[in-house]
């Protein structure tokens, strides 16, 4: 495995032998673990198919979960997908940015089956963060991209935490610190006439309402957990190895705290360790914080995890989205 380290304030690593290097190593098919704004994604060529089956081996991850494919720009995820009206409003108003779209596939992609889990509809994001969307240009190819960790654990924000959980599995990875939203894509369905909210994240609904006029719909009825028409479904994700319990009204010695706001919950000088999201009670500050805690937290070997009340509005959707997940009963 190969570690680069990149200051992507410098224009002149766009240019350099690692990025050239790099897409030598996706198109020869092997893995690679690659910032975005949001979370360190797992990546390889989409269009390979044994390329993304390396992926479902390194996470452990369910081949019935479809992929994210990563891509440069509007114009190339339309090569790839039916954008609708809507859908087309929506990639440019957040495209480069987290928010996934999932349209009907076309016929004449090459995005290959595996990365869909065999639907007949497409996961696309044109990335914030600027060295996935250089390694898709440079490329040429669409990159599968699901988060770099075990499937079902807690999201990687640093590269480091991608080398602990899958260093053994990597070509390479790209180390440009920590990633700046902390928490995965939000994606919108268009599958259907109706828009729908399939997973919350970096964009919060309102924003997205704003834009298309009218408010998001749920996930169709016969949209199973065990049958995720996209990534991030599954009833249980994220999960640390300590058990997570949610709205906390107090802190217990024997356990970890993840608290957030200015307000300490009774007992939270006594807590064994404690992780505040945002002293300030910045949702946005909380959601980049997130997962670093969660595995700060899991290490300090507590008992428990005690999540204190995080208000749903903007990003709290998303952040309380994952905090259910991770404390879901697990298989």
């Amino acid at each position: 495995m190969q570690l680069w380290k990149l200051d992507t304030s410098d224009y002149d690593w766009q240019q350099s032998a690692m990025a050239d290097a790099a897409c030598k190593s996706l198109l020869a098919g092997e893995l690679a673990a690659i910032p975005t704004e949001t979370v360190y994604g797992l990546a390889a060529d989409a269009t390979n198919a044994t390329a993304c089956a390396r992926i479902f081996e390194a996470k452990g991850r369910p081949q019935f979960n479809p992929l994210i494919s990563h891509v440069a720009s509007l114009d190339a995820a339309r090569e790839h997908g039916d954008f609708s009206e809507q859908a087309l409003k929506l990639a440019n108003a957040f495209w480069p940015g987290p928010l996934t779209i999932v349209v009907p596939k076309k016929q004449s992609s090459a995005i290959c089956d595996l990365a869909t889990a065999g639907l007949d509809t497409v996961a696309l994001r044109v990335p914030g963060g600027p060295v996935m969307r250089l390694l898709s240009e440079k490329s040429g190819r669409p990159l599968a991209a699901p988060s770099a960790n075990r499937s079902g654990k807690i999201s990687p924000t640093r590269a480091e935490d991608v080398i602990a959980d899958l260093a053994p599995s990597l070509g390479f990875v790209i180390d440009a610190g920590p990633c700046a939203v902390g928490i995965e894509s939000t994606i919108v369905g268009f599958v259907d006439d109706t828009p729908r909210l399939l997973r919350p994240g970096g964009v919060a609904r309102e924003e997205i309402e704003r834009v298309l006029g009218v408010q998001l719909a749920a996930a169709a009825p016969d949209m199973k957990a065990d049958a995720p028409t996209a990534p991030g479904m599954l009833s249980s994700h994220y999960a640390p190895d300590a058990h997570l319990y949610l709205n906390a009204r107090e802190a217990s010695p024997r356990d970890a705290l993840l608290s957030f706001g200015p307000e300490p919950l009774p007992g939270a000088e006594h807590a064994f360790s404690e992780f505040n999201l945002s002293p300030r009670g910045d949702l946005v500050e909380a959601a980049a914080n997130l997962f670093r805690a969660m595995r700060e937290l899991d290490a300090s070997g507590a008992q428990a995890i005690r999540a204190q009340f995080i208000p749903s509005e903007g990003l709290g959707e998303a952040i309380n989205d994952r905090l259910r997940r991770a404390a879901a009963p697990r298989d």
